[in-house]
Parts: structure tokens; C-alpha cells; sequence
């Protein structure tokens, strides 16, 4: 059995995690570290996981996690840059689920996330972790950047037309939606239910964090840049992410096939048929990506626009469930393994 430790066992992400690793059939939990509950157990604060997990929170010490083969970070940006050297040196693979070595510009992240980056050095080590981008760089990482929700759902639904070239690259957009576990398990006023539920929002239009990211994993499938309006909206939801990309087509194919092509092979991305509407509940709990595409009439001709939608659980393939596909890949494990859940309905 492989070992694995998280570091930040007590947000939503790391709760995820929980529920998935315990459930895996190849991996034993060994330490899940929280500052504020070191020594409490984890089923104290977690019910859900009674029966199935019998450790108690550590504190985030370096032998706390000595022995793991896999270390995950489901902390808030910042942490992992300052940790994850001293685990890559002592042989554990690292997964980080926050976005500390998901940019590989260091500028850029800095401009964006408004500090210093502690390491540098292992920005070109990182391999970003969109499975359907990058399986094969996967299976070979020490170090992998797991994906944000946002940019997850956003990039599963522009790469096919990105990289057949079916679409204006320079005019992309994406109109997505997620809900409040998106933010975190944290205490602030816009996310108490009674702001946000009955409520619909759009926020940091200005400038969301996850622009450079998705602009950067759609360069990459394009090889040259990309432009992209992305707004972000906070729906009265617990899960699930949303998103309705447009894109203006400038080459005819049949879509519907390029899709069905080039998901044919990935186990978590769904192509639906033709004029589906996937909803977030069809998703939720389950590490899959559903994706339809349409082409909306107009009065005297077809349109020159597509429109795709993609939705996901924001918990699962767009964090959890894609850092435990992500170690499966690293470590040469069925890459279903443990993450064969079917969503929950209703």
C-alpha cells in the first residue's frame, strides 16, 4: 500500500481528499495535518468519515509526513511554496491543490497573487495537472500543480476547437458559475447563507486569478497566445461549476464529432449527445467533466458562433478528484482507481 499525507485536512478540498484516499484500494492514510485541530480526530470533526478513517489531526511538522510516498497540500496559496522542497528531497511526491506552481511566469504569478514566490526554483520542476492536457508529463512529475476548478471546466471545453484551430483565438469567452465551496470553508459575510442564498452574482470582473491560468493551458494546446474574457459568477449552490463558452468559428467542421474524437479515450470527460443540456447535479461528487455543444440558429443562416457547456463538481475533478487522478498517474496506478463514485442525485 502506498502511503499518502495531507497537509491542510480540515477545508472542503481536504475533506475531499479524505473521503476519496479512504476509499482507495492501493493507498493507506498516514498523517493529515491542521495547526488548529492537532491531536483532535479527524471523525470529530468529520462524522461523515467515522469507520473509515482513525487517525487525529497532526501538526504540520516535517515527521509528521516522513515516509509518505505522496504528500498532498489542500492549503491556501502560500503554504506549499515553503514546504514542498524539503518533502521533494526526501523522495514523496507533491500534488499541490492550491496555485503556488501552477504560472510558470514567475511575474506574473507575483502580479497576481501579490507576494514574492519562496520558490522559484521549482516553478520549471511543476508539471501543470490537467490530465487530458498533460497525462504523459504526469506519470513522469515529482512535483505536479493541480489545476483550479474554474480554469478545469473552462479548458476541457475550449481544447478540442483550440487545437483543431475551428475557432477565434484571439476572442475567446467564458461565462462560468460555481458554487460557494468554490471559496473555501472560511467565514466571511458574502458567503453566510443568508447573502448567499436566494442571490446571484458576478465578482472580480476586473480581474479573476485564474485568467492567466486558463489563458496559459489554452496557449499551450494553441502554441501561440490566446485572448479571453472570463467572468466569474457565485450562484445559491453548495457544488458545481457552470461554464458557457462561446467561441467564433472560423472553420467548419462537424463539432459534435470533434469532441466525441477527442474525448473518445478519457475516462472522466463525457461528451453528451447533440442539444443536451448538462447540469451540475449530474456531476456532483464525481470526478467527471460532462460537455455538450451547440450552435445556436440565427433567422436567415446558420450562426458563426459555438457555444459550449461544460460543468463540473468544483470539489472533485476540479480539485480532489483530479489530485487523486493526478497520483494515480505519478505513480503508476490505474488511473480510475479510487475515484469510480457515481454523482449523487438529488
Amino acid at each position: 500500500m502506498l502511503k499518502a499525507g495531507i497537509v491542510g485536512g480540515t477545508g472542503y478540498t481536504g475533506v475531499e481528499l479524505l473521503r476519496l484516499l479512504a476509499q482507495h484500494p492501493h493507498v493507506e492514510l498516514k498523517a493529515i495535518t491542521s495547526r488548529k485541530e492537532a491531536g483532535t480526530p479527524v471523525t470529530a470533526v468529520f462524522p461523515s468519515l467515522r469507520g473509515r478513517v482513525e487517525l487525529a489531526f497532526s501538526e504540520p511538522r516535517p515527521e509528521a509526513l516522513r515516509g509518505c510516498d505522496v504528500v498532498f497540500f489542500a492549503t491556501p496559496n502560500g503554504v506549499a511554496m515553503g514546504e514542498a522542497r524539503a518533502l521533494l528531497d526526501a523522495g514523496a511526491r507533491v500534488i499541490d491543490l492550491s496555485a503556488d506552481f501552477r504560472i510558470k511566469d514567475v511575474g506574473e504569478w507575483e502580479r497576481w497573487y501579490r507576494t514574492k514566490h519562496a520558490a522559484p526554483e521549482l516553478i520549471g520542476d511543476a508539471v501543470y495537472g490537467l490530465p487530458e492536457l498533460n497525462r504523459e508529463r504526469i506519470r513522469g512529475a515529482r512535483l505536479v500543480a493541480n489545476p483550479g476548478c474554474y480554469p478545469t471546466a473552462t479548458q476541457l471545453g475550449f481544447l478540442p476547437l483550440v487545437e483543431a484551430g475551428a475557432i477565434d483565438l484571439d476572442h475567446l469567452i467564458a461565462d462560468a458559475k460555481s458554487g460557494v465551496s468554490g471559496a473555501g470553508r472560511k467565514t466571511e459575510q458574502h458567503l453566510m447563507f443568508s447573502e448567499a442564498s436566494d442571490n446571484f452574482m458576478a465578482y472580480n470582473v476586473p480581474g479573476h486569478r485564474h485568467w492567466p491560468e486558463i489563458r496559459q493551458g489554452l496557449a499551450q494546446a494553441a502554441r501561440r497566445e490566446v485572448g479571453l474574457v472570463f467572468t466569474a459568477h457565485l450562484t445559491p449552490a453548495i457544488r458545481g461549476i457552470h461554464a458557457t463558452l462561446y467561441g467564433r468559428i472560423t472553420k467548419e467542421l462537424d463539432f459534435q464529432a470533434l469532441f466525441e474524437k477527442r474525448y473518445a479515450a478519457e475516462p472522466f470527460v463525457d461528451v453528451m449527445p447533440a442539444a443536451s443540456h448538462p447540469d451540475t447535479r449530474s456531476v456532483r461528487a464525481a470526478n467527471v467533466c460532462r460537455i455538450a455543444v451547440h450552435r445556436p440558429p440565427e433567422a436567415t443562416n446558420r450562426s458563426d458562433t459555438l457555444v459550449v457547456l461544460s460543468v463540473i463538481d468544483n470539489l472533485v475533478k476540479g480539485a480532489s478528484g483530479q489530485a487523486v487522478q493526478n497520483m494515480n498517474l505519478m505513480l503508476g496506478l490505474p488511473e480510475t482507481a479510487g475515484l469510480s463514485q457515481l454523482p449523487i442525485v438529488p
